[in-house]
Order: structure tokens, then sequence, then C-alpha cells
């Protein structure tokens, strides 16, 4: 369905691995955008880590290293831009998910000349609009959104309801669809991360991103809907 990222972490368990095993049987392993994380202090845990990541998801180079939720930031971004000049990572970037780090991230985008930055957003959480998404597009700071479900949150607040009829302007046919449409629709964002377990899911996410995507004033029609819920 045209889907190439996929957002991965030493923390999930044995994700990297299987991955890895996966893509490589499937022959797309050359085909996808590998993102992954260091999630560990020190430099030579954090390079240690890394290497381990690379092997498990076989790959000699990964597109993008992710400072998992901030940890020892500054200590990795040096590794980080080592390796990116080696040709060891194509791009390096942080994450978060959480609204209390976003002034964090903000500082990070503003002084560090990031080529990606991770953080969570939503049609219910837009607290990224007013600061961390304009300032990723002035910087140049590629978007990859987690949380676009609020850990299921929204969904349990959308529980038999019926979508909007005017979610037809935009050609969304599922709840899931209306959720990641209004992030995906966002100029700023590049690509949005919902997690799943469930085939059926992972095809109606990746159908928000064909047909058309609501405009700004529809948007904010959204918003307002799922806020009245």
């Amino acid at each position: 369905m045209g889907g190439t990222v996929v957002d991965t972490s030493p923390m999930y368990g044995t994700a990297e691995t299987v991955i890895g095993d996966l893509a490589s049987e499937l022959n797309v392993i050359d085909s996808l955008f590998i993102a992954t994380k260091v999630w560990t202090r020190g430099r030579e845990s954090g390079i240690k880590q890394m290497e381990t990541s690379m092997k498990r998801l076989r790959r000699d180079r990964i597109d993008l290293m992710q400072v998992h939720n901030l940890i020892d930031t500054q200590v990795h971004l040096q590794t980080l831009r080592a390796w990116k000049k080696e040709g060891r990572i194509r791009y390096f970037g942080v994450t978060h998910s959480r609204v209390k780090a976003h002034a964090e991230l903000e500082k990070l985008i503003k002084t560090e000349n990031l080529d990606f930055v991770q953080f969570n957003y939503s049609v219910q959480t837009t607290d990224a609009e007013k600061r961390l998404l304009p300032l990723a597009t002035d910087k140049g700071a590629a978007v990859l959104v987690n949380e676009p479900f609020e850990k299921g949150d929204l969904f349990r607040k959308v529980k038999g309801k019926s979508l909007p009829p005017w979610a037809a302007e935009f050609d969304c046919e599922s709840w899931a669809q209306f959720f990641l449409k209004y992030i995906l629709s966002h100029p700023a964002v590049t690509c949005v991360i919902p997690a799943t377990s469930n085939p059926k899911h992972l095809k109606d996410n990746l159908q928000a991103g064909y047909g058309r995507l609501p405009d700004e004033s529809t948007r904010r029609r959204m918003a307002e809907y799922i806020k009245r819920l």
C-alpha cells in the first residue's frame, strides 16, 4: 500500500530482530526506511547498542537513528554526528512522547540542527501546533508523529458513534483515518507512526495516506468536533 517507514527501538522487545528477519526473507530490506533509537546512558554503551541494532536489522547503514526519550542526549548526538559523516547513518534526531518534554524538544530543535524530531500530536492533544511544528518548519527538521490515537483513548471516545457526514469530503472512511488525516494534513508533518499488531488495522491506517486531506478550516472543525464529544 506504499508504506516504507519502519520505526522501532531496542526497548520494543524483539522488534528489531523480527523486522530484520522478515524484511530480509521478503527481500525488502533495502526498500524500507528504517528508523531506530539509542536508549541507554554513556557513549560506549550507546555505540554498542546501536551496533547491535544494526546487526539485528541486517543493515550496514540505518536511515534514521534517534535519541530515545531524550536519554543522555548530548552524549549520543556527538556520536550520531560522527556516524553521519562516516555514512553509518543517513539522518539523526531525537524523540519523546509526552507534552512535558516539548520545551526541551523546542530547545534542541533551535540549537542542534536536527534532521528529524519525533513527538506526540493528535486531534485531541494539539500542543505541538503552538511551537514545535512551526519551529520544525523554520529549522528544516522533518517530523515523525507518535501517539496519534492517544493509546486508544480516541477510539474509546468515539465508540458507538458514526463518522460525521462531512468526513467524506476528505475521503475519510473510518475513525482511524479521521485521526490520521488530521495529522497528515499539517504541512510540517513528514510521517505519522501509529502502532498496531492487527493487519486489518494496518490496512485501515495506511488508507489515510490516500485521497484528499482536510484543509485548514476543516482541520479546525475536526478538532472542535472531537473536543465536544
